[in-house]
């Protein structure tokens, strides 16, 4: 009979911690499986946007590449001449159209080695 209340009472023990175990396991696939629903989900959501996006990008790729190849020369020389985007305030468009981009007045003094020309 002892060792019959041994055995049941050995069962007893191992079992929460068997159980807790599993449900750990179960309880991390869960996690899982979750997380695979939200992405699923939020993958359905964006396919119309994302198609459309390609779409654009199709559409505007032929102008993109006509401005790269007309613009970059002049903006690799202007990056040229720039020491550092921070020093620089945002772009004020003129009443004439033209565009200046600022130096904030506390940037340290820009070493220009040459003629500015105006």
């Amino acid at each position: 009979m002892k060792h019959i209340l041994a055995v049941v009472l050995a069962l007893g023990l191992a079992s929460p911690a068997h159980a807790q175990e599993a449900e750990e396991e179960r309880g991390f696939s869960l996690m899982e499986e979750g997380a695979k629903l939200f992405f699923d989900g939020l993958r359905k959501e964006m396919a119309p946007a994302l198609e459309e996006l390609e779409g654009l990008a199709e559409d505007m790729g032929p102008q993109l590449r006509q401005l790269m190849n007309e613009m970059g020369p002049a903006l690799a020389d202007l990056m040229g001449q720039i020491d550092d985007m921070t020093n620089y305030g945002p772009p004020e468009i003129l009443p004439n159209g033209d565009i200046l981009i600022p130096r904030k007045p506390d940037a340290p003094t820009l070493d220009l080695d040459g003629e500015i020309e105006i």
